[in-house]
């Protein structure tokens, strides 16, 4: 069984993907923004990026995982 990756290097590596942040968010771009890629580094899993940072890296988790994580918040 081949282990998931963790994170992207870079976002750029995630070219096509739509970013989405939340709607909560202030103009003070101080958020996270997530995408679903569908194919390429991290297909089906959800990417987790800095909206300071949107050439650096993201994270990725599954979705059963980011949910907890958000439910736990």
């Amino acid at each position: 069984m081949t282990a998931l990756p963790r994170n992207v290097p870079a976002s750029t590596d995630l070219r096509g993907v739509r970013w989405l942040r939340s709607s909560h968010s202030t103009g003070a771009n101080n958020c996270v923004e997530t995408a679903q890629p569908g194919s390429g580094p991290g297909a089906g899993l959800l990417a987790v990026r800095d909206s300071k940072n949107p050439a650096g890296p993201a994270l990725l988790f599954s979705t059963g995982s980011w949910t907890g994580f958000v439910t736990a918040i």
